[in-house]
């Protein structure tokens, strides 16, 4: 029977590339464990040191092609396996990187334990390749919505710039009017004293969003 840690590997950089780990499946002394990634180079995620040892290391990739089709130009995709004696083992690889229609190259690396499995291998190597793939989604999925935060404060903080740079206009304008009437209520000896000069306008490029919302609330109260 097979059995799952419960928490994941976590995530291991080599040089320049990351690489992206599934959960171990462990069933009658075999060990199954994926290695997915988008930019290595499909080989060399399969000699990853942590992996020599075990006994097949089966690997598919799925590429952008060089090559361009004669209709278009249309980008095209070239994709490959090795089964590592790992018989038809390549194939239910590469079966999940399409499924899953993702690029890059898939490693599931198999520690044999000396008792034959039978089919039960190939869904083992099926859903360590997806665990490893959905293990880089996920941290795509929480740097997109990092991405679209960043960019949704930015363009509140550029709307609550030229809101309050407006709004401080118009409250220049209003306050000039109300002393120029208060001036013509005024004794005619007491209308020329000099008006008091505006206060300078607050730097509200330089400050952060919730300075700014602050401000907002605020103008909304006047």
């Amino acid at each position: 029977m097979s059995k799952r840690p419960r928490s994941p590997s976590p995530v291991t950089d080599v040089s320049d590339h990351d690489f992206w780990t599934s959960e171990t499946i462990e069933d009658r002394a075999s060990t199954f464990q994926a290695f997915f990634s988008p930019t290595m180079p499909a080989k060399e995620l399969q000699n990853l040191d942590r992996i020599k040892d075990a006994s097949h290391r089966i690997l598919a990739w799925r590429k952008p092609s060089s090559q361009r089709t004669l209709v278009g130009g249309v980008r095209t995709l070239e994709s490959g396996t090795d089964d590592d004696g790992e018989r038809y083992g390549g194939r239910h690889v590469l079966k999940i990187i399409e499924e899953m229609r993702v690029e890059g190259a898939l490693v599931v690396a198999r520690w044999y334990g000396g008792v034959m499995l039978g089919p039960a291998r190939f869904a083992h190597i099926e859903n360590c390749a997806g665990d490893a793939i959905r293990a880089w989604r996920q941290k795509e999925d929480s740097e997109g919505q990092k991405r679209r935060r960043v960019e949704d404060e930015d363009m509140e903080k550029m709307s609550l710039i030229v809101e309050l740079t407006d709004r401080d206009q118009n409250i220049l304008v209003l306050r000039k009017l109300l002393e120029e009437k208060t001036k013509q209520a005024l004794p005619q000896t007491e209308q020329k004293a000099p008006s008091r000069p505006p206060a300078p306008a607050p730097d509200y490029g330089s400050m952060p969003l919730e300075r700014l919302r602050q401000f907002d609330k605020a103008r909304d109260s006047t």
